[in-house]
This record gives C-alpha cells, structure tokens and sequence, in this order.
C-alpha cells in the first residue's frame, strides 16, 4: 500500500487503532512495526498532538485519536465509494452493510433480502440486526432503517412508510390481574418498558381529544421491541409497541389489544438512512430503491 500520502497515514492509523497494537497492525499491512511506529510518529507531528498512548501491554487512543479516527475512517469510506462508484459501471457490487432493529428486520427486511440478493447476485448482503443505533458516518453500516423523528445530520433519509403504536397484554396476564378500563389503571400494573436513552416512561393517550401523558411503571426494561413482545405474550406485563411486531399475536389472540379508544392514534415514520451524494454507490442506491419499492411496515 502507499504509505507516503495522508491517505496512507491514515490507512495505517485506523488499522492500528483496529487491531490494538502496532505489530498487529504491521503484520496485518505487511509493514515493519518500526514503519508503522514511524507513520504514527510523523502523523502525530504535523497534528501537533498526541494521538495514541502506548504501553507495554496496550494502545489506547487520545480524545484526540478519537477525533481523528472518526475523521479517518469517513475520509477512506469516502475514497473507497468514490472509486467503487467510478468502476460498479452500471452493476452494482460489493459488500452492503443492512442495520435494522430486531423485530422490524426479522419481520419486514429480512423478507426482503432473498428477492433482492437474486435481483443483484455481485452484492454481498450483510445484514446486522440490533436495536442499538449504528454511527453510519463512523463506517458502522451503509443503510440503517430508523423509526421515529430523524436528528438533523448530514446523512440522506427516504421514507419507507410509518406504523402505530397499541398496548397489548396476554389474556392470561390479564385473567390474573384484571383489565385496564381506563388509561390511569395501567398505573396498577407491571408495564414493560424501553431502556434506550431516549425513551421516556410516560406513554402517550387520548381522552376526549385530549391527549394525556401518563408516567406507568414496572419491574422490566429492555432495548429491544421483540424482547418486550415476548415478555407481553409470556404475561410479564403489558406493553406499548409497534403495530407491525404484534400483528401476528394479535390475529391469533396471543396478544389482546388494550385502551383502544384511548389510543392518540400516533404514527411513527420509517426511514432508509444512509449516506447519500454523487459518491454513492450503485449498491447502497440499488438497495434503498428495492426498499421504497418493496417495504411494507
């Protein structure tokens, strides 16, 4: 590889903040570690800064690396889409990273990845499904599916449609613990909630046209729409989650509906979110397309 540019440089930072060691990093580029020390040593002087602390046992990265690194990784995302843009010619190819959550990729993208693997055999799918949120930016994912309202950033977003939200309980949850009438019993039950950073413990409903925010509580948290829907049908409690996770249960009476008429009726947008701009690569564009095309909520 060449070494010699800032490209280069940053090449070799990013594969040794990778592999956590210099001479891991020097076997895996087919350097001398002492090359490699020595890119680093003369990176860090034209920054000014420090960039990494080596010990004996380890590497660890400066705030400074840290900056860097996200930097580094975007700027060589960027060559890479460049260049895989310029030589697709008009067939997509390569490797296409999918992030979706759980429950929406197990039951709405994974459906989808058969048809369009067939459709563009030269891209290698791979699919990671997590409800954590991806840094697309920091190289973690080319496409991310999102719910919700979109952060300003400089990423690219299409809409793949919008689901609901419902309350559901197990009929033999509520056979023990009886069923909730009116919004403010949900006060006298276990609910099951969203451990995310953003997510809040008040669930929105609506009286009489007027919405209400009621704070529920409960004994189980978890990151994951799936995980609480399962929780719902082994009756741990009752949870408030995507229309498109509980269709299934609901239709074959695992899940009962709750409060219905108390439900605000609330949507929440579906988006593809990627990287966007002349750079982007047929497969990242092939695969947002095929989405907006085929996506069903």
């Amino acid at each position: 590889m060449d070494i010699n540019g800032r490209s280069g440089e940053m090449a070799v930072f990013a594969r040794v903040a990778q592999e956590g060691s210099l001479s891991a990093a020097a076997r895996a580029l087919g350097l001398t570690p002492s090359s490699v020390s020595r890119i680093i040593a003369r990176t860090e002087q034209r920054i000014g800064t420090r960039l990494l602390i080596r010990t004996t046992r380890a590497i660890t990265l400066t705030a400074e690396g840290e900056a860097y690194l996200r930097g580094a990784r975007r700027i060589l995302a960027d060559m890479a889409e460049v260049e895989d843009a310029i030589t697709d010619q008009g067939v997509p190819r390569g490797r296409l990273r999918v992030s979706a959550s759980l429950a929406h990729g197990r039951l709405a993208i994974v459906p989808l990845i058969a048809a369009f693997s067939a459709r563009y055999p030269a891209i290698l799918v791979d699919l990671m499904l997590s409800d954590e949120v991806v840094d697309i930016l920091g190289g973690q994912a080319d496409v991310a599916i999102r719910f919700g309202t979109l952060a300003d950033s400089p990423l690219t977003a299409r809409r793949l449609g919008d689901t609901g939200q419902v309350v559901v309980a197990s009929p033999d949850y509520l056979a023990r613990h009886g069923t909730p009438q009116v919004p403010e019993d949900l006060l006298q039950h276990n609910c099951l909630r969203f451990s995310f950073r953003r997510a809040v413990s008040d669930w929105p409903l609506r009286r009489d046209g007027l919405d209400l925010s009621l704070k529920v509580a409960g004994t189980i948290e978890g990151n994951s729409g799936e995980a609480l829907a399962q929780l719902a049908r082994l009756g741990a409690g009752i949870a408030r989650i995507g229309q498109f996770s509980v269709d299934e249960d609901l239709k074959s009476g695992g899940l009962v509906a709750l409060l219905e008429d108390y439900n605000p009726g609330d949507r929440e947008p579906i988006h593809a979110v990627f990287i966007g701009g002349a750079a982007m690569p047929a497969r990242v564009r092939a695969f947002v397309d095929f989405l907006v095309e085929h996506h069903r909520a």
